[in-house]
């Protein structure tokens, strides 16, 4: 028999007085690839809180005449670290009239991080000029991922269509939630005719496809609504929609918690039916939650682009990954413009993120199994 040595014992001690959370973490850094994700949601989430300050200039700012301007790639070292990206030259195609405008690597345009720039109000509150990123000299563009048909900057509008997008994703997956353990805890934990009301209403949702009940509720908004009403009504039609599955797991737990000792023993305590379910039963699966509400999240921000790329959904001029994509939707403008189709790669790279994320919660959430 080995005799533990004193690293090993202080280690078995950590782990008995760590709470389940502590426990959860440990497990979770372990996953390399996840804790990357995470990292790389934390910066899409900081996009989300200001875009305004990752942005290189007003989304909206249009000029016709910069229509179709390919992307400036940013070069960080010049003779030490000088920024700078190519500068743009155009020339006016003589069959179609349309002016090309191609990359010219010797005008060089310098960049600057942390420059003035057009003014706006940082969380809403605080009036600042301050971007992250833009050209030295004032009153000068720059495209980093070029522009559209109407010469609007496609960095600034992903950087803004970023905010909206993941933002539907998480309150529609938190309306989700909401609904999933409360209705799902009533069935479960009370039983009788709720159970069975509740029961067949996520039968009748679950039948009915999914994609033709968002078409016909998308449908519906009226064409003259504000910008935030269709997103206040698209985060509700996903969030109806989706809380089913949720619904159905939270009654399964219920049904097997509420007979446990534990609830027993705070029924006899006089504990109220409220106390019960949310301090005694719920934190039991929290992670479990958690874990599902990160593999939620992706599906809702695909449906959002789904019905925003169809004219279905966030509608300009608002601005969302969906709303970005309807520029590629002509063969002919791909042909000229393919960088048009990089809101389409950073959908792809969120819904990797979240769940890889979702996964590395999914396995850390039982630290005890291993």
């Amino acid at each position: 028999m080995v005799a533990a040595t004193p690293e090993s014992s202080a280690a078995e001690e950590r782990i008995s007085v760590a709470s389940n959370w502590t426990l959860v973490w440990w497990r979770f850094r372990k996953h390399r690839l996840a804790l990357f994700s995470a990292g790389l949601l934390v910066v899409l989430y900081a996009v989300v809180l200001c875009p305004d300050f990752f942005s290189t200039q007003d989304p909206e700012l249009t000029d016709a005449r910069q229509a179709f301007i390919p992307v400036q790639g940013l070069h960080l070292f010049d003779q030490g670290f000088d920024p700078w990206v190519p500068g743009i030259v155009g020339k006016r195609n003589p069959v179609t009239l349309r002016m090309e405008w191609t990359t010219d690597a010797a005008r060089k345009v310098r960049v600057g991080f942390l420059v003035p720039g057009d003014s706006y109000r940082l969380f809403g509150l605080i009036e600042t000029r301050l971007h992250l990123i833009g050209p030295r000299e004032p009153g000068q563009r720059i495209f980093l991922l070029g522009s559209d048909r109407l010469g609007r900057d496609q960095w600034s509008r992903i950087m803004h269509g970023t905010q909206t997008s993941m933002t539907i994703g998480l309150v529609a997956v938190t309306l989700s939630v909401i609904l999933g353990v409360l209705l799902g805890g009533i069935s479960g934990y009370f039983g009788g005719v709720s159970d069975q009301v509740i029961q067949r209403l996520i039968e009748l949702l679950q039948a009915v496809p999914t994609i033709p009940i968002w078409l016909a509720l998308a449908a519906a908004l009226p064409r003259d609504w504000t910008p935030q009403m269709v997103f206040f009504a698209i985060t509700v039609i996903l969030s109806l929609v989706g809380w089913t599955t949720l619904g159905r797991e939270v009654r399964g737990r219920f049904l097997a918690l509420r007979e446990e000792d534990f609830v027993l023993a705070a029924d006899l305590a006089g504990a109220s039916q409220g106390r019960i379910i949310f301090r005694h039963m719920v934190p039991t699966f929290l992670s479990h939650i958690i874990a599902t509400s990160s593999l939620a999240i992706p599906v809702m921000i695909i449906n959002e682009t789904s019905l925003s790329f169809l004219g279905l959904g966030i509608r300009p001029p608002a601005i969302s990954w969906g709303v970005l994509l309807q520029e590629a939707q002509n063969i002919q403008t791909l042909a000229l413009a393919p960088w048009l189709l990089i809101p389409g790669l950073l959908v792809i790279v969120a819904v990797l993120a979240f769940n890889l994320v979702g996964d590395g919660l999914r396995d850390a959430s039982d630290p005890y199994s291993h």
